[in-house]
């Protein structure tokens, strides 16, 4: 994963660090990791709860409970993204129980069933921001709410015209990282 900033709002994180002494970012990180390079569905939950559940907030896919979870990850999503697929965290706030990532999710549309059940894969390439939710319980993840623009994910692929529509397509992503560098320098040079 690609890491442009990282923001924690918490500034006392040891009090952020379960009994084994990993933050709640490092719990993060290793779940996204099992998930998107490891492709291991079984170690990408046990860094859940027993009873997790996981919400795709567009699409309303995902899991509750462990077996539903468990599921949805091994028949739609781990090892299911596009073989390009990266994730490039632009920001990240660390609370007493939960941590925010903003994300940028890129890839070469295939078939992605939770996300966009049915339509053929196009191969146009994908940049799409997302904001993930993950609550902690006994320092694992209980649960995930993921957000993104169906709107713009649907335009980037050619089913949405922009030009006749209030939306955006990649030009989200590409603002966003715009706005991100020119932070970027604007903290190097003030140090």
């Amino acid at each position: 994963m690609v890491n442009r900033t990282h923001t924690n709002n918490n500034k006392k994180n040891k009090k952020n660090n379960n009994t084994k002494g990993y933050s709640l970012g490092t719990v993060f990180d290793k779940h996204i990791k099992c998930e998107f390079q490891d492709h291991d569905v079984d170690a990408t939950m046990k860094t859940m709860v027993r009873e997790p559940y996981v919400h795709h907030v567009p699409m309303m896919t995902g899991g509750i409970g462990y077996d539903s979870v468990y599921n949805f990850y091994k028949d739609y999503f781990v090892g299911k993204m596009p073989d390009d697929t990266k994730v490039e965290r632009i920001s990240r706030t660390v609370g007493k129980d939960q941590v925010v990532d903003e994300l940028i999710l890129k890839f070469t549309h295939r078939e992605i069933e939770f996300m966009i059940p049915g339509i053929a894969p196009t191969g146009k390439y994908v940049e799409l921001p997302h904001v993930v939710v993950m609550k902690f319980k006994d320092n694992k993840i209980a649960h995930e709410h993921i957000y993104w623009d169906q709107a713009s994910l649907l335009a980037q692929i050619g089913l949405l015209d922009s030009n006749n529509l209030p939306i955006k397509g990649i030009e989200q992503s590409k603002k966003l990282q715009e706005l991100v560098n020119m932070d970027c320098k604007k903290s190097i040079v003030s140090r």
